[in-house]
């Protein structure tokens, strides 16, 4: 199949996948556009995270150790550095759909300034110019649209996400070069096993937090959630509503659906009024 015939037909599937998100998912959550913390599936939700933190310490996170030890660090940055250029494309692509055309045209200007000067994205030389980074992908494109995240979701390998951005994980997949590029499975599988191994290398920093904490699953999807919020309105997510704010007007609701007792009598009711005392207007002479 020829490259060019691979690119429609993943174009079309992300097209129907469009109108499938639009259709299934309107109404599933109470808040259009927010990621929220619904989580109705927990006891699935838990399993699946055991099984993923047990294959991850079993396999992943060694293999991970070992890659950090026998590759400095220069060379580790330059491959997340190609991995994440990797990614840039679809970004421009989920830009263009969420109607972002400055972040577009900055993220334009940084692919083709890493990939001539950059060495193909080795080096990160836009970041050197002040030209910021942005990840987008099709769930974030899915909440600019306005569909709401649905229950938290935590996928089998992949780790946490919603209905929304699990749905959106598929053409982010298709979208991926590797996927079109004309190399041997052999390095497309390569390649793949060294982005999980990069991504998992980052991870190590934010590890230490999660082992001290009493409820693992519970800190992690709490993050997740208060992350993808912060992708999604890119760094200035709405402040959440005030504890305060509602305790007090449920106190004024309830104080509302109080009924007068009928049965109280005139006096209880004036001994409950308490007597002001009015000072005595002054009867001395005038003070000249």
């Amino acid at each position: 199949m020829l490259l060019s015939d691979r690119f429609n037909i993943t174009f079309r599937l992300a097209a129907v996948l469009c109108c499938l998100c639009a259709a299934t998912l309107t109404g599933c959550a109470t808040a259009p556009g927010r990621t929220t913390s619904d989580d109705p599936w927990q006891s699935m939700n838990r399993g699946i995270y055991k099984f993923n933190d047990t294959v991850d310490r079993a396999a992943i996170k060694p293999v991970a150790k070992g890659y950090q030890k026998v590759t400095p660090d220069w060379m580790r940055t330059g491959i997340s550095n190609f991995f994440n250029h990797l990614d840039t494309p679809w970004t421009i692509v989920n830009q263009l759909l969420q109607g972002k055309p400055q972040l577009m045209a900055q993220d334009t200007a940084r692919f083709v300034l890493n990939t001539v000067v950059g060495l193909g994205g080795f080096i990160d030389v836009a970041s050197k110019l002040e030209l910021e980074a942005h990840d987008e992908d099709f769930g974030q494109t899915l909440a600019v649209w306005g569909a709401p995240s649905g229950p938290y979701l935590v996928l089998p390998v992949f780790g946490p996400s919603t209905l929304r951005d699990g749905i959106g994980r598929v053409p982010d997949y298709l979208s991926k070069p590797t996927r079109h590029a004309d190399i041997p499975w052999e390095t497309d599988l390569g390649l793949s096993a060294l982005d999980v191994l990069q991504t998992r290398e980052g991870l190590f920093s934010v590890e230490e937090t999660l082992d001290q904490a009493f409820d693992r699953y519970g800190i992690m999807r709490d993050a997740w959630i208060q992350r993808r919020e912060y992708l999604v309105y890119d760094g200035n997510p709405p402040a959440p509503e005030l504890e305060e704010d509602m305790d007090a007007d449920s106190a004024m609701d309830e104080a509302d659906d109080v009924e007068p007792d009928p049965t109280a009598s005139a006096a209880d009711t004036a001994t409950d009024i308490e007597p002001t005392t009015t000072a005595a207007p002054a009867t001395g002479p005038a003070v000249q």
